[in-house]
């Protein structure tokens, strides 16, 4: 039996690199969508059944958690899109090299946070 084994890790010594934190989020944000499209869904279909459904619909929306989870979503939905061009391109052959790959996580998550200030600008205006 080998001894030297480790008997409990301690994930908080594990220092991922950022491409792999990207690729990771980037599967997270993918979950988050599918949630949040429900939630999206449930209230189109809320708004369509009539006059009433529609002012609740609006009513609800004007509402602080209502606009924090519409900026989650949209966050998630930017995020998704950014970080999905980069797998695109890598599948093209374009940044698989280490060096090119960690820039292009880099670009990921600067122009992800950009683009998520800009839809919270919008979203609470």
């Amino acid at each position: 039996m080998n001894s030297k084994r480790p008997v409990n890790l301690d994930l908080g010594k594990f220092h991922f690199p950022l491409p792999a934190i990207t690729s990771i989020l980037h599967r997270i944000s993918g979950v988050i969508l599918f949630v949040g499209v429900a939630f999206l869904l449930y209230g189109l279909d809320v708004s369509l059944s009539g006059e009433d459904g529609f002012n609740r619909v609006n009513e609800l929306l004007n509402s602080f958690l209502a606009k924090l989870i519409i900026w989650g979503i949209l966050s998630a939905l930017l995020y998704h899109l950014v970080a999905g061009i980069k797998h695109l391109l890598m599948d093209m052959g374009i940044g698989e090299e280490l060096k090119s790959g960690r820039l292009a996580a880099k670009l990921t998550v600067v122009i992800s946070v950009i683009l998520i200030i800009l839809a919270g600008v919008w979203v609470w205006q």
